[in-house]
């Protein structure tokens, strides 16, 4: 049976002053009617049940998580105890699908992308089942067609076709690639068999443990250890042990770049990956002066800006041109939008500056 694992890490930087630590992206509704993780667990309601979903979070964030999803059952929310990267996340979840169906299916996605329309993504969901029914050894991921020489996602090499389930291309995998620069991206677009990497990944739970086995050994063996005592009264405290000395590394990096059987599916849907304020343009139809604009705000000679009134505060602009304004939680974020990037930079250096308070 198909089982699904969503990611739901994030320490809440990208979207300062909105995301928190404790109220990280995927736990806020920033378009719609339900917060980024309610929508994912939502987009894949018809093909997986409360009882086949899990989130992995961190273990501050459980709590929160488990009252957006209330009808998850118990021991189905998982607070990591602290973070160790996507590889670690993975075998974890791996392993907890594992014992609860030892030929389960499992699609590993991040709680925090837009895709439109939940109908596609789902028949694209079930392409990737089909293969892996067909080759039980087989790493499905997804891949994005690119519509521009981006360099802030990774890219997947495609070799040759293999057939089309469901009407989706589906290629063998020649390589996982990193973020690259303009050029190699501008290349890349150039070429026309590289996809971006969207994050999303179909595998036998069995066959992505035994990956870890075979390429990281002893991440693969701190994660038997866990296994062997999930659903016990130990399991909590073989987790806490465990978990902390599990080698840090991306699941990417860990299994995908190095696995023989992997095919990666052109997905034909609407993709969004959220990095930060400015994805918001597409969400949110603009004004007639291109600004998005969200809550009590007036926008005077403004244009090409994103302003947000989370407190309901009224934000008021006057000539400006091409920036970012959040008010949130009684902290207020004044950037250029190009200048973006450097947000991160600017939310963990809060506290040496004494707003502990605000992380």
């Amino acid at each position: 049976m198909l089982h699904a694992v969503v990611m739901a890490g994030g320490s809440g930087t990208r979207f300062w002053p909105k995301s928190r630590r404790s109220r990280p992206k995927q736990l806020l509704r920033l378009h719609g009617d339900a917060t980024m993780l309610q929508q994912t667990v939502r987009r894949i309601e018809s093909l997986v049940g409360p009882d086949r979903t899990y989130i992995i979070t961190g273990a501050d964030q459980a709590e929160a998580t488990k009252a957006q999803l209330p009808n998850l059952p118990k021991g189905h929310v998982v607070g990591e105890p602290c973070p160790r990267d996507t590889a670690a996340c993975v075998g974890l979840a791996a392993a907890i699908v594992a014992k609860a169906d030892p030929d389960g299916t499992m699609i590993v996605m991040p709680a925090d992308h837009v895709i439109e329309p939940a109908s596609t993504f789902c028949k694209t969901v079930q392409a990737a089942v089909d293969v892996i029914d067909a080759d039980p050894t087989t790493i499905v991921t997804f891949g994005i067609r690119p519509t521009r020489p981006e360099t802030g996602y990774g890219y997947i090499e495609r070799g040759e076709l293999l057939g089309q389930p469901e009407g989706i291309a589906l290629n063998r995998v020649i390589q996982f690639r990193e973020k690259p620069d303009l050029a190699t991206a501008e290349s890349f677009l150039a070429a026309g068999n590289f996809a971006w990497n969207s994050g999303i990944f179909v595998w036998r739970a069995s066959t992505i443990l035994d990956a870890l086995r075979k390429h990281r050994p002893n991440l693969a063996a701190a994660i038997d250890r866990v296994a062997a005592d999930l659903g016990t009264d130990r399991e909590a405290e073989t987790l806490a042990r465990e978990y902390p000395q599990m080698e840090k590394v991306p699941i990417d990096k860990a299994v995908m770049e190095k696995a023989a059987n992997v095919k990666v599916l052109e997905v034909v849907y609407d993709w969004n990956d959220v990095g930060d304020w400015r994805a918001l343009t597409a969400l949110i139809p603009p004004d007639a002066r291109q600004n998005t604009i969200q809550g009590n705000v007036l926008a005077v000679d403004t244009s090409n800006s994103i302003i947000i009134s989370d407190d309901g505060g009224l934000i008021a602009t006057l000539g400006l041109d091409d920036v970012v304004i959040v008010q949130s939680g009684g902290a207020t974020l004044v950037a250029r939008r190009d200048q973006l990037d450097k947000l991160k930079a600017l939310v963990e250096g809060l506290d040496k500056a004494g707003h502990a308070s605000l992380l």
